[in-house]
């Protein structure tokens, strides 16, 4: 027999085979399967409701359910998520505490396949006093000289979801982002937008290297991540603190905090928080999600 003869003898003998068994699988599970299909949506629901539990925040968890009328790549954007959420509680520890070098190597490892970034606690041989602390709300920063709210948003829907938010008092730890408003660019806007504050000043020997600490840490890049509920942004460094009594470890900026859903005060909660190596700086900032 010809061997494209017998090719096509075996997958018609596969292909009859396979029919065979979903016919015969159907057949004895109907119900069963009926009943699937018309609960997924509850199914998912309860799942997400038993990772929110599990990591101990509360959360909405219809932001995460698919919609009627999603589309299949939306309902795998989401499996990828409840993954994420996963893979991080199995590693988190219960309380907020600085990780340990074991734990940050497996949430990089997770990070870094999840969003295909090279994702690090530490890069170029220097790091933050740690990667997974309790994040607090900051102000706008004025991105050049006589910027202030009225002249800060781009839209209507900005306006009205973070004016007031007010504007900082101060400028962030490398001053404006642009000389004037004629020539402040989108990038100066987003650095703005999705800036973070860090506790550089903790940094190890940060006294003693000032120079190559604040130069290292200009606009640095990192990926800032909600483990209850798997949203994730690139951030940048733009400002440093918050204070040590405050009891928060970094700050978000109002954009930054309202995408990773964290609040302030009393329902403030942690992220994780990883440079990421970006040295042409191709990876835009803001919102990511699972590839």
């Amino acid at each position: 027999m010809p061997k494209n003869s017998h090719y096509q003898h075996l997958r018609k003998k596969w292909k009859a085979r396979h029919q065979h068994l979903q016919r015969k699988l159907w057949s004895k599970h109907r119900e069963s399967l009926d009943w699937l299909s018309n609960n997924y949506r509850q199914l998912v629901a309860g799942s997400l409701g038993g990772l929110m539990l599990l990591t101990g925040q509360a959360t909405n968890p219809k932001s995460l359910l698919p919609q009627t009328n999603a589309s299949e790549s939306k309902a795998q954007a989401i499996d990828k998520k409840v993954f994420l959420i996963s893979d991080l509680a199995n590693i988190l520890p219960h309380t907020v505490r600085e990780l340990d070098r074991e734990e940050e190597q497996k949430i990089a490892e997770i990070l870094s396949r999840t969003f295909n970034l090279k994702v690090s606690p530490e890069i170029q041989g220097k790091r933050l006093n740690r990667s997974y602390g309790l994040i607090g709300a900051e102000q706008h920063l004025a991105r050049f000289p006589g910027d202030v709210l009225s002249t800060h948003f781009d839209s209507e829907t900005e306006l009205k979801n973070y004016w007031a938010s007010g504007m900082a008092p101060g400028l962030g730890a490398w001053g404006y982002f642009a000389p004037s408003l004629n020539s402040l660019t989108k990038l100066d806007k987003e650095r703005e937008r999705y800036y973070i504050a860090v506790q550089t000043f903790l940094s190890k020997d940060f006294n003693k290297r000032f120079i190559e600490y604040r130069d290292f840490y200009k606009y640095r890049k990192m990926l800032v991540v909600n483990p209850n509920n798997g949203r994730t942004m690139v951030t940048d460094i733009a400002d440093a603190g918050p204070a040590v009594w405050t009891g928060k470890h970094l700050g978000g900026s109002p954009e930054v905090m309202h995408y990773l859903e964290r609040f302030d005060g009393s329902l403030k909660g942690p992220v994780i928080y990883f440079f990421i190596d970006d040295p042409d700086d191709k990876i835009p900032l803001g919102p990511i999600v699972p590839k």
